[in-house]
């Protein structure tokens, strides 16, 4: 499963077992060349996930050739602590090796290049190069990162004077391989922490709920996933969040001496057995650690229902999935009440989420009334209020969702003087402050409107490099998604929300370390949170055609199925809760895409949102 999960449906783990030799024959087995250049080791073709492969140790008298071979293919195993890479090292390189500092994704296998004129069999010394096209890394916080250029290490082997067995001896720290071997050995799994990043004036709100925040990060997926999720989310949030996140388990906390792998019982239950760190927590805390726990565990299979922690032989806590609920909010499990849009009457109008009809009703207040033609609309995710650009892309509205509510003037007036230079389409944050980008040439700013009113606070973007053309903020709050363009190029940046500032005082607001989450895309044309840490994008590549897809926040391909082809599209609409439909403005109509069927027509109009 992906860190976000298609749809709502869970299903059993199958495990096929194959023994190879090596990686690279799934087949069958062959023997490895005595001599000879060594060749690139390709990427394994993507394999069912559930295929266990198991790599072979080296064989007497192996050339160096087939030593740095066998290495590279043992790398893409299910060996738990690569015992069988260690294997071709010497015994002083398999001590200093580290392999969990990082791993390196290239786009095929990893090749090699030998130095002919350097290399001395008979004086038991030989050098390589491994070569490739970077496509990502992995750091030792397991958080995934997209990269480019080329990839040039060396590797090194000599030959024991005693055994006559060639060794390697120097080579690069952390894990190298190929996309599809990457895509077949790793999984995507969120961590869960707390939000941390509120303002003063709600986090004097204190029966507000803590928001869960989702961090990705990337699991070997048949080296007992569950275990190495929970040491992960011990260990902490990763750099990109830790300014703006906490967690509940006390510093040093981690699971029980010689604990068994966590695996849940008939009853869908897990209990994790804790050091005693854990021992003296309070109730309150106790139920927050537990909330982290089993949102993390929840994206995976087996199926997790309740957990239970335990620490110094007792029991400390207990939490149930419905019971979670009340201890945090997490985007994903919020289902909104309406699907909302701009009829052809350029009114504000709105059908029940996840219904299969097509009549759409004015929402209640002046901007279902039509008094000011409409353009775009954002809805509060209380959806008790309602935001609106004005036709011309100038003015913006703020009005309740209430019978006999008024509209009064605009919040904000854009000096852009054509419509691609005003003001984007707006988007609410899960505290209810109002998010909006004016494009005008001669003052771009991005900006927010505390609770959707009062004078607009410009929000500081250092490292921003374009000017914004859409907006959407996380449910939970501290993360953006921004559609910049710069030299023709549009592109999707996520960055990170700060707010700064001390009780009863105004915050400054700035979005940090801006980074891409389609690297691979030239020009992206429309976006939407569509999970936890997963967007729905539209867009293209260099050449092609226009294409729906969905990425992680973390700039990787989730594993969810590609939405069915549509052309045309303007503007894409999707909810953190994945069992609601994708509903898109395409052609002039509004169209929507059921889970496994085709999309369809619902009606006219422009312009789809669901809160937020």
């Amino acid at each position: 499963m992906g860190a976000d999960r298609e749809g709502s449906g869970r299903r059993p783990a199958r495990a096929v077992t194959y023994a190879v030799c090596g990686v690279v024959l799934l087949a069958g087995c062959a023997s490895m060349p005595d001599s000879g250049d060594l060749r690139g080791v390709d990427s394994t073709p993507r394999q069912d996930p559930q295929v266990r492969v198991f790599a072979m140790p080296p064989r007497e008298d192996a050339p160096p050739t087939e030593i740095v071979q066998g290495f590279l293919e043992a790398l893409t195993s299910n060996d738990p602590q690569y015992e069988t890479a260690r294997k071709y090292l010497t015994g002083e390189a398999a001590e200093t090796w580290r392999p969990e500092r990082s791993t390196t994704v290239l786009a095929g296998g990893p090749g090699t290049e030998t130095d002919h004129s350097g290399n001395r069999e008979e004086a038991n010394d030989y050098s390589v190069t491994l070569t490739g096209t970077r496509v990502a890394t992995v750091d030792a916080q397991q958080s995934y990162t997209p990269a480019e250029g080329e990839y040039r290490e060396a590797v090194h082997l000599t030959r024991d004077g005693k055994n006559r067995q060639w060794r390697i001896d120097v080579l690069p720290q952390g894990v190298i391989m190929g996309k599809s071997d990457f895509q077949r050995t790793y999984m995507s799994v969120n961590k869960y922490f707390f939000a941390s990043n509120t303002s003063p004036a709600t986090q004097a709100v204190t029966s507000r709920q803590p928001a869960a925040v989702a961090d990705p990060v990337y699991v070997r997926r048949l080296v007992d996933p569950m275990t190495q999720v929970v040491r992960s989310l011990f260990s902490g949030p990763t750099r990109l969040l830790g300014p703006v996140v906490r967690s509940s388990f006390p510093t040093g906390t981690a699971l029980a001496k010689n604990s068994d792998p966590l695996t849940p019982d008939d009853h869908n239950k897990l209990t994790v057995p804790l050091n005693d760190r854990a021992a003296g927590v309070g109730r309150d805390t106790c139920d927050e650690m537990a909330a982290q726990l089993l949102f993390t565990v929840q994206s995976l299979t087996p199926v997790v229902d309740e957990v239970e922690l335990r620490a110094g032989g007792k029991q400390v806590c207990s939490l149930t999935e419905d019971r979670a609920e009340t201890v945090a909010t997490r985007g994903s499990a919020h289902r909104p009440d309406y699907l909302y849009f701009v009829d052809d009457r350029d009114r504000l109008v709105r059908i029940a989420a996840g219904s299969k009809g097509t009549r759409a009703e004015p929402v209640p207040g002046a901007l279902g009334e039509g008094a000011v033609g409409l353009r775009s609309v954002a809805v509060s995710r209380d959806e008790h209020s309602a935001a609106a650009i004005g036709l011309d892309n100038k003015s913006l509205y703020v009005g309740s969702l209430v019978t006999g509510g008024s509209l009064g003037e605009p919040v904000l007036v854009s000096k852009g003087k054509t419509e691609p230079d005003r003001l984007t389409p707006p988007s609410w944050d899960a505290q209810g402050d109002l998010w909006i980008a004016d494009r005008d040439p001669a003052d771009p700013r991005l900006l927010l409107l505390r609770e959707g009113a009062g004078e607009p606070v410009e929000v500081r973007t250092p490292g921003l490099d374009g000017r914004v053309q859409a907006v959407r903020v996380a449910a939970d709050g501290v993360r953006i998604a921004l559609i910049v363009e710069k030299d023709g190029k549009r592109s999707l940046l996520i960055g990170r929300i700060e707010r700064d500032g001390k009780a009863g005082e105004q915050s400054a607001v700035t979005v940090l370390e801006l980074r891409s989450a389609t690297p691979e895309l030239e020009e992206v044309t429309a976006m939407s949170w569509a999970g936890d840490s997963r967007l729905v994008v539209v867009g293209r590549e260099r050449g092609g055609v226009q294409q729906i897809g969905y990425v992680q926040v973390d700039g990787s391909t989730p594993e969810a199925s590609v939405p069915a082809a549509l052309t045309g599209v303007k503007e894409i609409a999707a909810t953190e809760d994945e069992t609601l439909p994708l509903v898109a403005y395409s052609e002039d109509l509004i169209v929507r895409l059921p889970s496994g069927l085709q999309w369809q027509k619902v009606t006219e109009g422009t312009a789809p949102v669901y809160p937020g």
